[in-house]
């Protein structure tokens, strides 16, 4: 038996994946009885408004060896060697077996120390599933609190305006990801993104993520998916701390020695993997205190657009708008805009979500994207971005200065929206003729908007580039700018202003032992390639204590 792996079988609306062997049989020249197996590998949906909509897949096919296919087919379709993915890792059950192994904790007169890694989103999440599952004894610190505690916390705050600094929409169990759309898509060719998927799926994810090209969780599926991921790294044995947050890093001799969590604390420890997200900046100031090596690096600011979703729809399905078989629709729109010299593009799309605030610090307004799984929300939303230089804000090359760049501007949104953090609003239309009429539409947002004129909020060269860039966006998706649609500020944390410098081998630049990983440490951007990154820190971890080179 052999098998292929068929692309650009295409499904219309109303065929049933039922059509797929005898459409495969056909493309190949072979009888449906020679098919003795057929499995989805990708589905996509083609919504181009030039043509009907209509679903693209990628399977694998399984064949008798004496079946003869053709080298080449028509039609777009494609023929590929099989290639399996990558199986799970192995995993512990025993956790008393992990934390024996190197006697840790408590015992006495054992030099050994565990593998400590900082922040619970997904690059620390899979950084401690890869070394837990390798029997590694792993403490893990979060500075923010359990789920359960943390979704009142972020309740709270978006009902009644009530900040809680250590527990929000960016600081918690499972990061800042946990309050978004939960997308899963990446450009990486990496094939353990399949293994990052399949980890979700057997923590309670949607089955589909396995298969769907543009797959996501929801923000209610993916809260229950990390508590899951958390019992089951317990089980495994890794040890996790909530409400711990790491104040200080002991190096001696340019290498880790020690954490000190919450000021008072020591754990002793000589492998380190930092993840702690975007948005820690005590933790980067500590770090740059330290003499840890870090850089300036090109991120992105801008604003939250929130249209009706069914005008999302009626744009982008034409005639088969309200179809049974189409999802929430979609978009991603780019402009290159001439004066001024910059890139404007629309960032990690919602489709029928809501426009959430996200604050973590008093005084500062941030929004964000959120969706459920079902996305079965009134409105669609996108952040609108334009790309910030270095030399935009970097002073003298200190490391640090983005981080005060888009502070700035997220204390002026605050300010703008009346000091409670209620975002200030402001209607597509009025924004782009530079008039400020004092009204919004009914957005989505929590806590609440105020009308404002965002121009104020944002820098000169920003506000510029997005009234062309808008402009554009409605030549290449008509009925983009329209008068139901509101602007929602401010977007600052589309990816790290700060890159923190490591080795080929993973390892800080300045400090031995300290491994930097995932968004905040500027190597990932998004759920899949964060976690990815976390795995292949773990990896280096694992062949220093194996003593590989």
């Amino acid at each position: 038996m052999k098998a292929i792996r068929l692309n650009g079988l295409r499904l219309a609306l109303d065929e049933t994946e039922e059509c797929l062997a005898a459409k495969a049989a056909g493309a190949l020249g072979v009888s449906a009885n020679d098919i003795l197996l057929l499995e989805v590998i990708q589905k996509a949906l083609d919504a181009r408004r030039s043509r009907p909509p209509h679903f693209v897949y990628a399977v694998k096919i399984c064949l008798p060896d004496t079946v003869a296919i053709p080298e080449t087919l028509s039609d777009g379709l494609q023929i590929l060697p099989f290639r399996e993915e990558p199986d799970m890792e192995p995993t512990s059950t025993d956790s008393t077996a992990v934390l024996r192994r190197w006697g840790w904790p408590g015992a006495p007169g054992v030099e050994k120390t565990p593998v400590v890694v900082i922040g619970s989103g997904p690059a620390g999440l899979f950084a401690a599933w890869m070394l837990t599952a390798r029997g590694i004894p792993v403490l893990l610190l979060e500075r923010g609190r359990l789920i359960e505690k943390r979704v009142e916390d972020v309740i709270k705050f978006w009902e009644e305006g009530v900040l809680q600094p250590q527990s929000n929409v960016l600081f918690g169990e499972g990061g800042a990801g946990t309050f978004s759309d939960g997308k899963l898509t990446s450009r990486t060719k990496n094939p353990n993104a399949y293994l990052v998927k399949k980890v979700l799926v057997e923590a309670g994810a949607p089955p589909a993520i396995l298969t769907d090209a543009k797959a996501h969780i929801g923000t209610d599926r993916l809260r229950e998916v990390i508590i899951r991921m958390r019992k089951k790294l317990e089980e495994m044995g890794c040890v996790l701390q909530f409400e711990a947050q790491v104040t200080d890093f002991v190096i001696r001799q340019n290498e880790m020695a020690a954490l000190i969590v919450n000021g008072e604390r020591e754990i002793k420890t000589t492998h380190v993997i930092l993840a702690i997200g975007q948005s820690a900046d005590d933790t980067y100031e500590k770090l740059h205190e330290r003499g840890i090596k870090m850089e300036p690096k090109p991120f992105a600011i801008g604003l939250r657009v929130e249209h009706p979703q069914n005008l999302i729809n009626s744009i982008q399905y034409g005639k088969w708008y309200g179809h049974s078989k189409l999802p929430p629709a979609e978009y991603f729109i780019t402009a290159a805009i001439d004066e001024p010299d910059r890139s404007v593009y629309t960032f990690c799309m919602c489709p029928g979500g809501q426009v959430i605030g996200c604050s973590a610090f008093p005084g500062a307004v941030i929004t964000n994207g959120m969706s459920k799984h079902k996305r079965g929300g009134e409105f669609a939303n996108s952040a609108v971005v334009v790309n910030v230089r270095v030399t935009d804000f970097a002073v003298s090359g200190e490391p640090l200065s983005g981080l005060g760049f888009r502070s700035r501007w997220e204390r002026e949104a605050f300010r703008a929206g009346g000091g409670n953090y209620c975002a200030p609003a402001q209607k597509m239309t009025d924004f782009l003729e530079n008039h400020s009429s004092g009204r919004v539409g009914r957005t989505s947002f929590l806590p609440g908007v105020r009308a404002a004129e965002l121009a104020e909020v944002l820098p000169s060269f920003v506000a510029d580039a997005l009234r062309n860039g808008i402009r554009q966006f409605d030549q290449k998706m008509k009925g983009f700018i329209t008068q139901e649609a509101n602007l929602i500020g401010v977007e600052t944390r589309t990816s790290s202003p700060v890159r923190i410098c490591r080795s080929p081998d993973g390892q800080s630049e300045s400090v031995r032992g300290l491994y930097p990983c995932g968004e905040g440490a500027g190597y990932a951007g998004g759920i899949v390639s964060s976690a990815l990154d976390g795995m292949k820190v773990a990896q280096y971890v694992i062949r220093v204590l194996r003593g590989s080179p």
